[in-house]
């Protein structure tokens, strides 16, 4: 089942696509703006309903294409409107308003397919029962997500790739704020008592070292982590 944002001036529901509602998957309905997607939950696939208004559609297409738009785009017209619409649109997909469940569903699944090929593998680091993951900024604990702050990520993936190394406060703060930051050290451990926090039965990977500063705890019969491609 997927998720599927449905961009429609018309009334909010799936009548875009009407045989789309006897499909499992998860429609969700916004206005056909591109702020609009800025408040959006993630999605699958993107559909532009160009029924009524085909250059409003071909505009909105090339803006959310220029945008960097992940999710397939997959535009929706008349018969009428299929002969005006054109490549450069940037849309994935194109298909008919009275198109019936199983062409829909194949289009959507080949479009999804197309551009998660399309798309570099991430990088997924694994160690010590943590698991990140570069190409989303995300992390997880034993399985568990976790619900981290930009920096958050950023000490704890460079603590999981350097892996028994100490590291000073003011190494800390130079690789992972950078240079032209002008806080004090303080943020350091305030960041690292967070961490832990959000690590939960895990926290003890993070190490004091006493004056000195922070390492990330590796057991010895662990091999040392390195990214992998999925």
């Amino acid at each position: 089942m997927a998720q599927i944002l449905v961009l429609s001036s018309a009334a909010a529901d799936a009548s875009a696509l009407p045989a789309l509602e006897l499909l499992s998957h998860r429609v969700i309905v916004i206005p056909a703006e591109p702020a609009a997607l800025v408040s959006a939950p993630t999605a699958d696939a993107v559909i532009v309903d160009g029924r009524q208004d085909l250059a409003a559609a071909k505009s909105l297409c090339k803006v959310l294409t220029a945008t960097g738009l992940e999710a397939p785009l997959v535009l929706v017209v008349t018969e009428g409107g299929m002969a005006a619409v054109s490549a450069d649109w940037g849309f994935d997909e194109v298909v008919l308003t009275g198109a019936g469940p199983a062409e829909i569903d194949a289009r959507l699944r080949l479009a999804i397919g197309r551009r998660s090929a399309e798309q570099p593998a991430s990088t997924r680091i694994q160690t010590s029962g943590i698991t990140i993951d570069e190409a989303s900024y995300s992390a997880k604990a034993n399985g568990r997500p976790l619900d981290l702050t930009y920096k958050e990520f950023l000490l704890l993936h460079f603590f999981a790739t350097h892996p028994s190394r100490v590291f000073t406060r003011e190494q800390l703060l130079s690789e992972v704020w950078g240079y032209d930051y002008f806080g004090g050290t303080r943020t350091v451990d305030v960041h690292v008592r967070r961490l832990r926090a959000k690590l939960g039965d895990l926290e003890q990977l993070i190490g004091t070292v006493r004056n000195v500063g922070y390492r990330f705890e590796v057991p010895e019969d662990e091999p040392q982590p390195a990214p992998t491609a999925h």
